[in-house]
């Protein structure tokens, strides 16, 4: 069996999501999907770039072929970027691939599976208000939560605060505090201490502002503060999480096992998330997922992606025994979302009562949705050509 040509498709979800297609000589195709933060036109390019580099290899030798593509581009950017994205939508594709030609599915190709089903979080942004207001929070707690969700997160990162002093230094003041504590409270009382409960930064803030709202989100019991500011400087990282009882959860822009090593060893993180299709793919998050089970370390990947690159993540979670709960990132555009897979069994989502189950047919277990696709996708970029 040999890679004849890939090809992309864009539709509509969390702006513009890349879909990659392998075909081969034997007629069968694999699927995967790229992150879609970087931009698609950009990763489109790149994949049209980089196809060249795999034509007329066996797709089954799924790690030669992701290594091959990354080894021969050492000098465009294949640590981190753009490039690592478009390189995780394709590795996807052949896992799809080398899974379906084994009539396996993707779980059983990764090792086989410690569970049957996957937890997932809502994100639910800044609630039913557009402005992030305390009673917009309460209500789409509630909503997630009478809905089967056992976790969610909200965000409280409010840089268009009335009350902000300074439009480019993120110093927090007292009444933005003061507002992120009334909005987190009310959540919690809302849904009770049962529920799990994320809250996301951003990597908006500094040092003292970090260590200011750690402290003050430490009554309500959070899964974890996430990433409350950048990635990048692990010692500073380290501080916050010495500083902080919260645990602090961090990843979702950082690249490969590389990117997560120091970050390990330097213990300054409670919680890794990296980002599946943006972080280097399948079999790598599954090495950082290995990696950080060494520091007892739990996994709760990042995730914006279709139900495709969904149900792929999902495979991932299921492999590994440090997973603890994956991000679940449509609840603006689940009528979209939902419509670019024919969930199993012929029911309307694959997400039910917070989970998803792990498919056992072949591949990752979803196949598109044509007219979905169709129906959703961005004009300007083919669907498939």
């Amino acid at each position: 069996m040999k890679i004849v040509d890939i090809k992309t498709a864009v539709v509509a979800y969390h702006g513009k999501a890349t879909l990659v297609r392998i075909d081969t000589d034997v007629g069968l195709s694999g699927f995967g999907e790229a992150n879609p933060d970087a931009g698609a036109a950009a990763i489109v390019g790149l994949i049209s770039e980089l196809k060249h580099g795999l034509i007329g290899e066996d797709p089954r030798n799924v790690e030669h072929c992701w290594e091959k593509l990354r080894r021969s581009h050492v000098f465009a950017g294949p640590q981190g970027g753009i490039f690592l994205i478009a390189l995780s939508g394709i590795e996807i594709a052949l896992w799809d691939l080398a899974a379906k030609a084994a009539g396996q599915p993707l779980y059983r190709m990764l090792g086989g599976k410690f569970r049957d089903q996957v937890r997932l979080y809502a994100d639910c942004g800044d609630g039913d208000d557009p402005s992030g207001s305390t009673e917009g929070c309460v209500a789409r707690a509630r909503r997630v939560v009478a809905d089967g969700f056992t976790a969610i997160k909200f965000d409280i990162d409010d840089l268009s605060h009335p009350e902000k002093f300074d439009t480019a230094n993120h110093t927090i003041n007292g009444a933005e505090l003061r507002s992120m504590v009334e909005r987190v409270a009310a959540v919690r009382d809302a849904v009770g201490p049962g529920i799990d409960l994320c809250i996301d930064l951003h990597a908006r803030y500094d040092v003292p502002s970090a260590c200011r709202i750690a402290w003050a989100m430490e009554p309500f019991d959070l899964l974890w503060l996430e990433e409350p500011i950048p990635a990048e400087n692990v010692d500073a990282l380290r501080q916050v999480r010495a500083r902080s009882r919260t645990p602090i959860c961090v990843g979702e822009n950082l690249y490969l096992r590389w990117g997560f090593r120091e970050l390990l060893q330097q213990q300054a993180v409670d919680v890794i998330m990296p980002d599946v299709p943006k972080c280097g793919g399948l079999a790598e998050s599954k090495k950082i997922a290995n990696l950080a089970e060494i520091y007892y370390i739990p996994f709760a990947p990042h995730l914006v992606s279709t139900p495709l690159g969904t149900m792929a993540t999902s495979h991932v979670c299921a492999a590994v025994p440090n997973f603890l709960v994956l991000e679940w990132h449509a609840l603006e555009e689940r009528e979209a979302w939902d419509s670019y897979v024919r969930a199993p069994n012929g029911a309307r989502s694959i997400v039910k009562d917070g989970h998803i189950a792990l498919s056992d047919a072949p591949g990752i277990g979803v196949e598109l949705n044509m007219e979905g696709v169709r129906r959703h996708a961005v004009p300007g970029y083919g669907i498939f050509d």
